[in-house]
């Protein structure tokens, strides 16, 4: 076997990349495009592939060393010359910008007669990871890179490929079961003898083969490319000419006007483009900021006034007998709510003369998107048609709630929006899926009244989040509850006079029971499959999503996609930064800016917030990551009944916890890795820990750091206190 140099690719305009990770070891058998190592500057992350196939010989890096295009990684005893040049690797960030879809990997069944075992190919940093979905059955016949199966952590979902074409012969997972890198999917009837070619397509991480210039401008430096929606032989979709005529035209044509959306049309209008911005709703802010994220808020402030005064009593403070409720009131403070922020988009979209075009967008060319127009207070069509002709455009379409096929079509079954329409409060209450929106909207609902049940398919509730903070939550909050079932998945429901009834099946699950309320909040999908991305040559996954590369850009050189149709995590903040990527590169590209078309999404953390009672607020590494993963980290960990303020308020029941890195390498000071908040306000003190990971903070400089007193935001400083050994407002550690 000849002896291979493999080395750094060109990797853009990162200089002096420090080596975190070694993936490999001497006698270690590697394959084409296998990450070998993993490399961070101050922006992101990335993993160099290996060039050949073959047994790695000797390690010519070691962790902490700094490399360069051209750095020698390792010497390859290789099995064969690669066929072509590989293309530089996809920065991966820490929380990915979009749904992914993994390599295939494969490995010869037992006993031969051409079965193949189809196993979990190698996913990165991701451990233990839940099957949501199995998207096949024995008997089934499957193409080479056809997803099998959904996995999901809590940052990313992604679909895992057949590495080959046959007959499926047996499952060897289920739904919830975990899965890491290696384990057996399922097994096969293969017909044919080995998997898609390593040079077809795109590789993950790779750069297309050929890419269009931008229309004007300056042509600024390649950046990765968006992998396919199915792995590396997937067919990319040819956008169409349309012939027709444009009733506007503009620089910039955003598809929704979410958080993304008007984000990135008046990021795009501040650097001088002519902007068209399409929006279904009668206001700007889409689900967000109409049926979503706001309007839950203004109701859980409600419900936490009402929680935190039905305690005053005990305090001497007695407003005598239970609170009335006036539901048409609420309701309207909740419209007034919103209606204060959209009508301010509104007016500043007219500021910055962002022409809006209220309707239903559909692409119908590459440079051509059709709006049927809506109007009233919903979302209904008036038959009339606009069409917008752009130069770029930037897709913020976002998503759906999830529907069960098996629920019965009836008032009494709602989704986030019906049950943010409030339109009575019942006695028995359930809520299908233990995430983030069932429980928020659960609290609501039981402050004013109800009884809840919620069911979750998987071990826990709020998934993501360390189980000693959910564990304060679910304490706090077990008299709201007259069941929490767990590994229990519903299986069919229908009306009746008297309720939804609806039955169970696992560990947790009772006989049928019947509620007043179904809430549905087991997830949302993206919008990608209903905009005609095809038409403009948009490649979109089998579940809706849009790959995009670190600009936003899509496989369309010319088209952009932010928000909830990249992919998890799928929440308004991190939208507005990719809205804000898009639109600069847009602006370098059009406009001739270098600087701006260099533009990039490099976020190394995103936090997630429950804004449940009390608040539960994460980012970063989790503790339960770390201990999959096999990462050394130092916990700092304050708890609130040492807080005076948590005990002044009377809700010391929360903690505030820190991991810092504690490998050896790190000699004792190393940065910190991840944090987590429990307790009243957690979301709003959880950005100063994102910041502190950002920044690559160590427990000194967070320690060190003058926090206010009394402060629940102290907290963080003393967590970092505790980790350093200096805090003294806890009893002495113990040497």
């Amino acid at each position: 076997m000849a002896e291979i140099q493999v080395k750094v690719p060109d990797i853009g305009d990162f200089k002096d990349v420090a080596v975190i990770e070694l993936l490999v070891k001497p006698g270690d058998t590697v394959a084409v495009e296998q990450s070998l190592v993993t490399v961070e500057s101050d922006k992101a992350s990335m993993e160099i592939p290996s060039s050949h196939a073959g047994k790695v010989k000797s390690l010519s890096v070691k962790l902490g060393d700094t490399v360069n295009e051209g750095s020698v990684i390792l010497v390859l005893e290789a099995e064969g010359a690669a066929s072509e040049t590989k293309p530089a690797p996809e920065p991966a960030q820490q929380a990915p910008a979009a749904t992914q879809t993994a390599a295939p990997a494969a490995a010869p069944a037992a006993g031969g007669g051409g079965l193949v075992e189809v196993q979990v190919p190698d996913i990165g940093d991701f451990k233990d990871v839940a099957v949501i979905e199995v998207l096949v059955k024995p008997g089934d016949v499957v193409k080479t890179e056809q997803s099998l199966i959904t996995v999901e952590s809590d940052k990313a979902s992604m679909e895992i490929p057949s590495s080959h074409a046959g007959t499926v012969k047996e499952l060897k997972v289920k739904v919830g079961d975990k899965v890491n890198q290696g384990s057996v999917v399922l097994t096969l009837a293969a017909s044919s003898p080995s998997p898609a070619g390593a040079g077809e397509g795109r590789g993950e991480g790779g750069a297309a083969s050929s890419s269009a210039a931008p229309a004007s401008g300056p042509a600024p430096s390649p950046s990765p490319q968006p992998s396919p929606p199915s792995g590396r032989g997937s067919p990319l979709p040819s956008a169409v000419a349309y012939s027709g005529s444009a009733d506007l035209d503009c620089d910039v044509l955003v598809l929704g006007g979410g958080p993304g959306g008007y984000s990135a049309a008046f990021r795009a209008a501040d650097l001088g483009l002519k902007v068209v911005l399409v929006e279904r709703y009668a206001q700007l802010g889409g689900v967000c900021l109409n049926v979503g994220c706001i309007p839950s808020k203004a109701l859980l402030h409600v419900a936490a006034v009402m929680d935190e005064v039905s305690h005053l009593a005990a305090l001497g403070i007695d407003y005598g007998g239970s609170p009335k409720l006036d539901i048409d009131k609420l309701r309207t403070h909740k419209e007034k709510v919103i209606g204060k922020l959209t009508g301010g988009l509104g007016a500043m979209a007219k500021m910055r003369k962002v022409t809006t075009v209220r309707g239903y967008g559909t692409f119908v060319g590459s440079n051509h998107v059709e709006v049927e127009e809506t109007s009233g207070t919903g979302q209904e069509k008036t038959g009339k048609k606009q069409v917008v002709q752009f130069k770029r455009a930037i897709i913020a379409a976002g998503s759906q709630a999830v529907r069960l096929p098996f629920m019965p079509e009836d008032p009494r079954v709602v989704d986030s929006t019906g049950a943010l329409a409030l339109r009575s409060v019942p006695k028995k209450m359930l809520i299908l899926g233990g995430g983030i929106i069932g429980l928020e909207m659960g609290t609501v609902y039981s402050t004013l009244g109800a009884r809840l049940d919620v069911v979750e398919m998987l071990d826990g509730l709020m998934q993501g989040a360390d189980r000693d903070l959910v564990k304060v939550w679910q304490k706090l909050n077990a008299p709201r509850f007259d069941n929490i079932m767990l590994k229990t998945k519903t299986v069919a429901a229908k009306a009746t006079a008297a309720g939804i009834e609806v039955s169970f099946e696992g560990e947790g699950a009772p006989a049928p029971q019947t509620y007043d309320l179904v809430l549905q909040a087991v997830g949302r999908s993206p919008n990608g499959k209903k905009i005609g991305a095809d038409k403009v040559g948009v490649a979109v996954t089998d579940r809706g999503f849009i790959n995009v590369d670190i600009q936003m850009r899509t496989n369309a050189p010319h088209i952009f996609a932010i928000g909830d149709i990249v992919g998890q995590p799928m929440l308004a903040h991190k939208a507005v930064h990719e809205a804000h990527v898009a639109a600069e590169v847009i602006a370098g590209e059009l406009k001739g800016d270098e600087a701006l078309a260099k533009s990039a999404f490099n976020a190394r953390v995103i936090p997630s917030v429950a804004y449940t009672d009390p608040e539960v607020a994460w980012v970063g590494l989790t503790e339960d990551q770390a201990k999959a993963q096999g990462i050394k980290v130092k916990k700092g960990l304050f708890p609130w009944t040492a807080s005076g303020r948590a005990i002044a308020n009377g809700r010391d029941e929360g903690m505030t916890k820190l991991l810092f890195d504690d490998s050896p390498e790190a000699h004792g000071h190393g940065k910190i890795l991840g944090g987590g908040i429990v307790g009243t306000h957690a979301g709003d003190m959880i950005g100063e820990v994102a910041l502190a990971i950002e920044m690559g903070a160590d427990a000194v400089d967070i320690g060190k750091t003058i926090h206010p007193h009394p402060t629940l935001g102290e907290s963080i400083g003393m967590a970092a206190e505790v980790a350093h050994g200096s805090c003294t407002d806890l009893p002495p550690q113990r040497r």
